[in-house]
């Protein structure tokens, strides 16, 4: 049986949409690295006596926020090298068809999750471990 492919036209739309994505998740990564960084220069200048005039709480609320960075950094991330890996796919005429059963999966479905490689009934089977 052949694979099931999307159109050139399609898989350009496709290509574009990604590209966009991880323009967007590249201005996303900036913001949070600058956080990351303005918020280190601010605890690494404090003095050695200083630090003690910080609240416990505020320091606890600088480490969550800081930890918190660094999570959403990572999902970022991965999600970039997702995309990439997407493009790939799109490179080597297979983006769209599902990994598990081969068959095309909806343009609805790659339009809001650019970097899917299951159709919904693979991935809701994958979910509950049916597969």
């Amino acid at each position: 049986m052949a694979q099931k492919k999307y159109t050139k036209l399609k898989l350009k739309k496709f290509k574009k949409a990604i590209e966009e994505k991880m323009s967007d998740i590249n201005g996303e990564m900036n913001g949070i690295r600058d956080r990351l960084e303005n918020t280190a220069k601010g605890n690494a200048s404090l003095a050695q006596d200083s630090v003690y005039s910080v609240h416990m709480a505020d320091a606890g609320t600088d480490s969550y926020e800081r930890e918190k960075s660094f999570h959403l950094m990572n999902r970022e991330t991965d999600y970039f090298h997702h995309l990439q890996l997407a493009l790939e796919r799109i490179d080597a005429d297979e983006f769209g068809a599902c990994m598990v059963c081969g068959e095309l999966i909806p343009e609805e479905r790659m339009m809001e999750v650019l970097n899917a490689t299951k159709c919904v009934d693979c991935k809701e089977k994958e979910k509950l471990n049916l597969s």
